[in-house]
């Protein structure tokens, strides 16, 4: 007969939720923990008194390549929550000169669909993709800047804002083996796999709700506000978890799974190496209806704003590898986003009510020295597994990328508990030793 199995996730972001979702059918017990009052970490609704609205805390874009994130909302019957657009455009537009563009990518494989002009940005020629070519064709992990030209039309017109958006750092000198990656999922497969899908009511509506009712309804323990501050560790495996003011001792069959910011799984976990170079983003949004002309997305060149998503009920704007921005204040940050967001929507009023939100700390760098610390999933104790966007999922820190981490983590602790060998407790060479921290937020 199989043992019983508790697997304990401490956090319910959605690399966590994912786990437990992967898990919730299999017959093991789930215990979710979060030390935040809801879930969704950085993933997430609430409500802004001051905008008078449920809004996000930030704009997120899922593609409809991302079959780990589609697989997901799958399981968590969250699919109806999701807006798909009908096709692959994009829309740009550089306010320095106030040029307007779109960009479909083709309906076949890249390169062959890059005949049509439709494909391209304004001006760019068709030998400038050959400088994807050099990129994709390339093996080992430098900056993008040593695999191909970071100039050109191509590049500064459609390119460029893609990485940025989905790396969080300067494209030059982002990891070329993330890059590489990213486009073999999306642009490499044509227009089916670029798609853009967005959540129609909000992120913690189709993402997070679904999957916290999905678990109630399998029998998970959801803990919330509810810190895990340290583990009790043997040389070979975790014997128990440490809260405020209690402890719960493991049993030799339960998992624990840390879904936590790598700051503090390195805490948790002795001589675990994770990122520790980290970038911005700034979101800001504006109480205004956007007008129904506008479409959902737009990518701006040469200005502060770097992507406008358009809401039933608010415009906002978002943008990535902000660290320089986070010297001005809000007040700066808004009026200047504000400026070029009303002449992208085409809007003469006065600045909205509104909101910046900063995330300091919203990913790793993605360069090639801090991808080559992200960690795997297993970990030196044999029942305490990892899962984040910061672990080494092959993407970069995005939707997909946790919710992937999430799966690899279930995926692992399926085995141990499918083989039922329990960590040997009574080795009396195992010395236990506690591994605490008093900061987890």
């Amino acid at each position: 007969m199989t043992p019983p199995v508790n697997v304990h996730i401490v956090g319910a972001g959605l690399a966590g939720l994912s786990a437990a979702v992967e898990l919730a059918s299999t017959g093991a017990t789930i215990h979710l923990y979060e030390a935040a009052k809801a879930a969704g970490g950085r993933c997430r609704s609430y409500y802004d008194p001051h905008l008078h609205m449920e809004t996000d805390n930030g704009n997120h874009l899922m593609l409809s390549g991302n079959h780990h994130a589609l697989n997901y909302q799958e399981k968590i019957g969250g699919l109806e929550h999701l807006a798909l657009s009908p096709d692959a455009r994009f829309q740009f537009t550089d306010l320095r000169n106030g040029d307007r563009w779109a960009i479909a990518p083709p309906t076949g494989n890249f390169p062959f669909g890059i005949l049509s002009k439709t494909s391209r940005p304004p001006e760019a020629r068709l030998r400038d993709y050959l400088e994807i070519l050099k990129l994709m064709l390339s093996q080992s992990d430098t900056p993008i800047e040593q695999k191909m030209r970071c100039d050109g039309p191509l590049y500064h017109k459609f390119l460029r804002p893609v990485l940025l958006a989905a790396l969080n750092t300067d494209p030059a000198s982002a990891s070329s083996a993330l890059a590489r990656q990213v486009l073999r999922d999306t642009l490499m497969k044509g227009a089916q796999a670029c798609k853009p899908i967005m959540a129609r009511r909000g992120l913690s509506k189709a993402l997070i709700d679904p999957a916290l009712s999905c678990l109630k309804k399998h029998g998970a323990t959801q803990y919330f506000s509810t810190r895990v501050l340290g583990l009790s560790l043997t040389d070979t495996h975790a014997t128990s978890l440490h809260f405020d003011g209690h402890s719960k001792t493991l049993a030799p069959t339960d998992i624990v799974i840390l879904a936590t910011p790598p700051q503090f799984a390195k805490t948790l976990i002795p001589g675990v190496k994770t990122p520790d170079d980290f970038n911005a983003i700034v979101n800001i949004h504006f109480a205004v209806a956007a007008p129904h002309d506008l479409a959902p997305i737009t990518g701006v060149i040469g200005a502060t704003t770097e992507w406008l998503f358009a809401y039933e009920d608010r415009l906002s704007v978002t943008i990535s590898a902000a660290n320089k921005l986070l010297e001005r204040t809000n007040q700066q940050i808004a009026e200047d986003t504000w400026r070029e967001a009303s002449m992208i929507a085409d809007l003469n009023m006065p600045m909205p009510r509104w909101r910046v939100v900063r995330e300091k700390r919203a990913t790793f760098a993605a360069t090639p020295s801090q991808n080559a610390l992200r960690p795997g999933a297993k970990t030196p104790f044999s029942n305490v597994l990892l899962a984040g966007d910061w672990t080494a999922t092959g993407l970069p820190a995005t939707i997909e990328g946790a919710i992937k981490s999430g799966k690899t983590a279930a995926g692992l602790a399926q085995a141990l508990f499918a083989n039922a060998q329990p960590a040997n407790i009574d080795t009396p060479a195992s010395k236990t030793r506690d591994i605490a921290y008093a900061s987890y937020r």
